[in-house]
C-alpha cells in the first residue's frame, strides 16, 4: 500500500512513499544482514562510549526519537564496516578452506533473474546475516570487555556463537555457490 508524499509540488504529486510498512522477503534478507549485526556492533561500542549510551536509553531520561534515529543510522554504517570486514576475513577464509565462488556466466541472469533473487534472499542473505554477526560479536567484546569485568560465561558464550556462526555461514555460502552455479550453467 502507497500514499502520497505530504506536501508534493504539483509536478511530483505523482511520486508515492515506498516505505518500508511490512517485512517482507526483500527487506528481512537486508535487516538481518546488516541492520542487526550493526546493532550488536553499536550495542558494544556503548560500553565505550557515553554518547552511544544515551542513544540506546541506558540514561536515566529513558530512549528518545533522535535516540532511535542514531541507533538506526549507526546500525547500518556499522552493518556495512562489518559486512567489508567480512569480505575481507571470512570470504577469504572460506575460498581458502574449499569453499570456491563458482565461474557463474551472467548472460543467463536476464532470464533466470527471479530465481536467482530468491536464492540471494534465501542463502546469500543469511551468510551475509552469519558472518557479519559473527564479527559484529567479536567487534562488541573488544568495546566491553575493557570496561566490563567478563567472566568465563561471556567468553564461553562468544567461542560458542564463533563457532556456531562460522558453520552457518559457511553451510549458506556453499549452498548459494552450488544453486546459483547450477542456475546459471548453460544448458
Amino acid at each position: 500500500m502507497t500514499d502520497r508524499v505530504p506536501d508534493c509540488a504539483e509536478p511530483c504529486s505523482r511520486l508515492r512513499w515506498h516505505g518500508m510498512r511490512e517485512i517482507n522477503n526483500q527487506n528481512f534478507g537486508l535487516l538481518i544482514a546488516y541492520v542487526l549485526p550493526g546493532f550488536i556492533s553499536v550495542w558494544g561500542m556503548s560500553h565505550a562510549s557515553a554518547t552511544v549510551q544515551s542513544w540506546l536509553g541506558a540514561s536515566a531520561g529513558g530512549p528518545t526519537i533522535g535516540g532511535f534515529l542514531y541507533v538506526t543510522l549507526a546500525s547500518v554504517g556499522a552493518g556495512l564496516t562489518m559486512s567489508t570486514l567480512r569480505w575481507l576475513l571470512v570470504d577469504t577464509l572460506h575460498h581458502r578452506t574449499g569453499v570456491h565462488p563458482p565461474e557463474w556466466d551472467f548472460r543467463l541472469l536476464s532470464t533466470r533473474r527471479e530465481g536467482f533473487d530468491v536464492l540471494v534472499e534465501s542463502h546469500y542473505r543469511y551468510y551475509q546475516a552469519y558472518s557479519n554477526s559473527l564479527l559484529s560479536i567479536w567487534m562488541a567484546a573488544l568495546f566491553r570487555w575493557p570496561v566490563v569485568s567478563t567472566g568465563w560465561k561471556e567468553v564461553a558464550a562468544v567461542l560458542v556463537l564463533t563457532v556456531l556462526f562460522y558453520l552457518g555461514s559457511r553451510d549458506c555460502l556453499s549452498k548459494y555457490y552450488r544453486r546459483a552455479e547450477a542456475m546459471l550453467q548453460g544448458s
